[in-house]
């Protein structure tokens, strides 16, 4: 219960962190942190939760990265689905929290226009990509995270520094795929701001305006 528990809450931290620089800062003109500042907000959270939360449940935060592990005979099958619950709860928490916080604008929020920093492809994507390029784009750099993760993690790499190597990818990959789809490489990240958007109801601008 420790491990999903710390699951649940460095998933919730990802995506608040992650998407909340997305609909707030990224749109905000004042501050208007960018493409950069979003992929750096999604490393930064990772890099922090991984020596934060590590010790206690291995911090993956990604259902993806939980298979992968399986995959790799580095976490054991049977212990995948409740951590796999843990992130999209955390995930669905994080995004139910940032529509509050978004519906105190003076003009209030709906996250099916807004958009609330969820993926997609065609007139859902930044860039207006189609599904192949959005599909392929996921796959690709979904690939290079969880390469990066087995091999710093792996027993012959330093020990104590994962969480840098594998920070600094998420914000590489973020910088490249942001434009595509909004970037998940993450299910439960995807899970939790599509639940409140629904059938969105425009296109989304750069980095999924607020």
């Amino acid at each position: 219960m420790r491990k999903h528990v710390a699951e649940l809450i460095g998933t919730f931290i990802l995506v608040f962190g992650g998407c909340g620089s997305a609909v707030f800062s990224a749109a905000f003109p004042a501050v208007g942190i960018g493409l950069l500042g979003v992929s750096l907000a999604f490393g930064l959270t990772v890099l922090g939760c991984a020596y934060a939360l590590g010790p206690v449940s291995g911090c993956h935060l990604n259902p993806a990265v939980t298979l992968g592990l399986c995959a790799g005979k580095r976490f054991a099958w049977k212990d995948a689905p409740g951590y796999i619950i843990a992130q999209l709860v955390g995930a669905v928490i994080a995004a139910g929290v940032l529509v509050v916080l978004l519906k105190g604008r003076p003009e209030g929020y709906d996250p099916s226009v807004g958009g609330l920093a969820a993926n997609g492809f065609g007139d859902h994507s930044p860039g207006h990509y189609g599904m192949m390029s959005a599909l392929l784009a996921e796959v690709v750099l979904t690939f290079i995270f969880l390469t990066v993760i087995l091999g710093s993690t792996s027993k012959k790499a330093v020990a104590g520094f994962a969480g840098i190597p594998i920070g600094l990818t998420l914000t590489l990959v973020h910088l490249i795929g942001i434009p595509i789809t909004n970037l998940s490489v993450n299910p439960a990240r995807s899970t939790g701001p599509a639940i409140f958007v629904a059938h969105r109801r425009i296109p989304g601008d750069l980095v999924a305006r607020g």
